[in-house]
C-alpha cells in the first residue's frame, strides 16, 4: 500500500484509533472476554478456527473480537498468526469410530448401532426471537438416546460404527482405495495448489475454503448443476484426541483433544461396463461444530469426483479448477478490497486514453457531416 496523500499517515493512525473505539462500544457496557467469546458465540469461533486452519478457540475467539465481528477478518487474522509458528510435525490419522459422540444423526437408517444422539442442534428449535438474560435449565447428563456401556447395539461402548461400514458389508457402496493409508498426503499450506488436484489437496482446500460459497456449491448440485441426489448417510460431532508419532519413543503419544464435525454423504451412481451400480461417497471434516460446512463440503467433495465414476462434468462444482481457485475466502477478500486503495496514476491512464478516443470519435463525426 502508497499513501500519495501529504498527511496521511497521521490519517491512518487516527482511523486506527476510531476502530478500536468502535471495536470497544460503550464504555459502561462491561467488554467481552474471549472466554465468553469462544463459550457462548462458540459456532462463530469454529468457523474461524476451520477456515483459519488453527485450532485454538481462544485465539480464534480473541481474532473475532479484534475483528468486531467480522468472521471473514477474524479468519485473515488467524491465518496471519499461524505462519509465525513452528512445525514440530504431523499428527497421526485420527480414527472418527472412536470419538465421544456429543451429535450423531442419519437420514438414512433410522436403527443404528450407537443410536441416533441429537444433541445440541437448531434443526428442532422453532426460530424465534427469544429472550435470553436468564440462564437456561441444565441439560441431561447424558443424551437420552445415546447408547451406554450395556447397550447390545454395540459390542465396544469405545467405537461407534460408521453407516458407511453397514453398507459395505453387502458391497452396496464404493470400497476405499486400498492401500490409501499408506499414500503420500500432500500439504496445501506448504506447496501450491497445481491442476489436476488428488483428492487429498482437494479436501484440504475445501476444509479451509469459505462456507458460504462451499453452500452455494452443494445447492446447486441439488437443483440439477452437477445432480446426484444425495443423502445424508452420518454426521456425527463431537471430541476427539490427536496423537503424534515420537521418534524417540518408538509409539505414538496424545497431546490433546479437539472437537470435529464429520459428516459422509451417500450419492447414486449408476454403473458402467466394469463396476456394478452402487452408491459413493462425500466426506466433510472441519474443525467445531459446523454441520452446513461439513454437509456443503461433502456435497463438492463428491460433485469434484465426477471424471472417477466417467461422468460428465458440466456443471460449475464439477469444475475443480473453478472451485478450488475460487474457495478461500482470504484471497477472495483481498482481490476485492484492493479494489479500495488508492489507484490514481491507473485511473488517470485510463482518464486520458478515454478522453483521447472521445476527441476522435468526434474528430471522425465533425469529417463525416
Amino acid at each position: 500500500m502508497y499513501v500519495a496523500v501529504k498527511g496521511g499517515e497521521k490519517a491512518i493512525e487516527n482511523a486506527h484509533a476510531q476502530l478500536a473505539d468502535r471495536r470497544r462500544g460503550d464504555r459502561e457496557v462491561p467488554a467481552l472476554s474471549d472466554e465468553q467469546v469462544a463459550g457462548q458465540l462458540s459456532l462463530a469461533v469454529a468457523r474461524v478456527m476451520a477456515e483459519g486452519s488453527l485450532y485454538d478457540p481462544i485465539l480464534a475467539a480473541r481474532a473475532v473480537r479484534q475483528a468486531r465481528g467480522d468472521l471473514i477478518e477474524a479468519i485473515f487474522l488467524v491465518r496471519a498468526y499461524r505462519t509465525t509458528l513452528p512445525r514440530f510435525g504431523y499428527s497421526e490419522p485420527v480414527d472418527t469410530t472412536s470419538i465421544q459422540v456429543a451429535r450423531r444423526i442419519s437420514a438414512t437408517f433410522k436403527d443404528l448401532p450407537g443410536g441416533q444422539v441429537l444433541g445440541p442442534t437448531f434443526d428442532y428449535t422453532h426460530r424465534l426471537i427469544e429472550d435470553l438474560d436468564e440462564d437456561p435449565p441444565m441439560p441431561p447428563r447424558a443424551p437420552v438416546d445415546a447408547a451406554g456401556p450395556d447397550d447390545p447395539r454395540l459390542e465396544s461402548f469405545d467405537e461407534i460404527p460408521h453407516v458407511m461400514a453397514l453398507l459395505g458389508r453387502d458391497g452396496l457402496i464404493e470400497a476405499n482405495q486400498p492401500g490409501a493409508e499408506d499414500m503420500p498426503v500432500g500439504d496445501l499450506t506448504r506447496e501450491s495448489l497445481q491442476f489436476p488436484a488428488d483428492r487429498d489437496l482437494r479436501l484440504q482446500n475445501l476444509a479451509r475454503g469459505d462456507e458460504g460459497f462451499l453452500l452455494a456449491l452443494g445447492y446447486s448440485t441439488q437443483r440439477g448443476y452437477g445432480r446426484t441426489h444425495p443423502f445424508v448417510g452420518e454426521i456425527r460431532f463431537g471430541e476427539i484426541e490427536v496423537e503424534i508419532f515420537v521418534e524417540e519413543l518408538g509409539f505414538a503419544v496424545p497431546i490433546g483433544s479437539i472437537e470435529v464435525t464429520e459428516c459422509e454423504m451417500v450419492t447414486q451412481f449408476k454403473g458402467s461396463a466394469e463396476a456394478a451400480p452402487q452408491f459413493t461417497r462425500g466426506y466433510g471434516l472441519v474443525f467445531g461444530q459446523s454441520e452446513r460446512k461439513a454437509m456443503s463440503m461433502a456435497l463438492v467433495d463428491r460433485a469434484l469426483r465426477a471424471d472417477e465414476f466417467g461422468e460428465d462434468r458440466l456443471a460449475p462444482a464439477q469444475d475443480e479448477e473453478f472451485v478450488l481457485s475460487h474457495s478461500d475466502n482470504v484471497q477472495a477478500t483481498g482481490f476485492v478490497e484492493h479494489l479500495k486503495l488508492p489507484h490514481y496514476v491507473d485511473f488517470q491512464a485510463e482518464l486520458v486514453l478515454l478522453r483521447t478516443l472521445r476527441e476522435e470519435h468526434a474528430q471522425k463525426r465533425e469529417a463525416a457531416e
